[in-house]
């Protein structure tokens, strides 16, 4: 089976982390699984690289900024490689770029024009696990582009739509909850919940799930 994995900033937020994903990954591709793997900035990494822009500019340019944030998500797509290739896997990372995110020529909340997916699917048919960097693009021009809030999930989305497979996101909650597990415990897990449903949640701002990743799966019926 053909499947796209998304890991958040919280469950790659540590070297031993990245290592028991690494080996779950492993155990699915050898049961034949072809896998892309998009990962997220390792904990509060794009946090830290804003704060150091800030402290050297007032106004960073939103066209370096985004140069800038795209490098945490390059670090955790290596550092996942090199995990999977320590466990005698064939994986490659890719950036957005290389994944074949095209998207328009808006800094920080860019919107993906085309996924062009030859080179996963190249990887893909010659036995590779592919980690691609989420949150990010490039522009006709080749200029580095970031996805916004919650970018990570759209670039999973996009990517399983592309691929015609289904997409498991997966983060430091166990499931969808009526409300924040983490703040509220008598939170209660949905076992199911509806493309609309989900989108009103994310809109009024449960965290879980991005709004436009939601509206991606529905358009394009990704199993999400």
């Amino acid at each position: 089976m053909r499947m796209v994995h998304k890991y958040g900033g919280s469950s790659v937020a540590t070297l031993d982390k990245i290592e028991a994903i690494a080996r779950h990954i492993a155990e699915l591709h050898s049961q034949g699984h072809e896998l892309v793997v998009v990962c997220s900035a390792m904990g509060k990494t794009t946090n830290g690289l804003i704060a150091m822009a800030e402290k050297i500019s007032d106004a960073p340019s939103k066209r370096e900024l985004d140069a800038l944030l795209s490098t945490g998500e390059i670090q955790t797509v290596t550092l996942m490689a090199m995990a999977l290739q320590k466990l005698g896997c064939d994986a490659v990372s890719m950036t957005g770029f290389q994944s074949g995110f095209i998207t328009n020529e808006v800094h920080s909340r860019a919107f993906i024009k085309e996924v062009r997916t030859d080179r996963i699917e190249r990887c893909l048919g010659e036995g590779k696990i592919v980690v691609a960097a989420g949150f990010q693009g490039i522009t006709e021009g080749g200029d580095i582009t970031t996805l916004g809030r919650g970018g990570s999930d759209t670039t999973a989305v996009a990517l399983a739509a592309a691929l015609g497979c289904r997409c498991e996101i997966y983060t430091d909650v166990d499931a969808v909850y009526t409300v924040d597990p983490r703040l509220y415990p008598e939170a209660r897990a949905l076992k199911r919940i509806s493309y609309e449903e989900m989108m009103e949640m994310s809109a009024c701002g449960a965290g879980v799930l991005e709004t436009r990743c939601v509206e991606l799966a529905k358009k394009y019926g990704v199993e999400l």
